[in-house]
């Protein structure tokens, strides 16, 4: 069997770098590890990080292609973050204009969560740890 230790990284493609980089800084948090322009590609390169731990690395391509993201399509579902008051996340999205759906209950976990999604419209949820 193969012997993976951890998640090392998300990879993401946006369509408005800028708009992007704020997002994933400015509203939820994450820290700049490195950003590299990569001439050849016309293409950014920006390593982000949550609480110290590398995660996801935010690509800029000129026109990338549309991609289906609603959570029931085939590939990559949703990107969950733990917080631990869901009602304090909710509330301060929106201060920052990003909308929520309704919270809802895990009914195996009875644990509360929510969705939202990123500036491209990749779904992400909140999970109340």
């Amino acid at each position: 069997m193969l012997q993976l230790t951890h998640v090392h990284h998300i990879a993401i493609i946006c369509a408005d770098y800028e708009r992007s980089k704020a997002f994933y800084t400015e509203v939820l948090g994450f820290s700049v590890v490195q950003e590299v322009y990569r001439e050849a590609r016309q293409s950014y390169k920006l390593d982000l990080a949550l609480n110290g731990q590398y995660l996801i690395e935010l690509f800029s391509f000129p026109n990338p292609p549309e991609r289906v993201s609603q959570p029931e399509a085939r590939g990559l579902r949703h990107l969950a973050f733990s917080v631990t008051d869901l009602d304090e996340a909710v509330a301060f999205l929106q201060t920052k204009q990003v909308p929520t759906e309704p919270i809802r209950v895990d009914a195996h976990t009875q644990k509360r969560f929510t969705f939202f999604a990123d500036p491209d419209g990749l779904p992400l949820e909140l999970y109340e740890a």
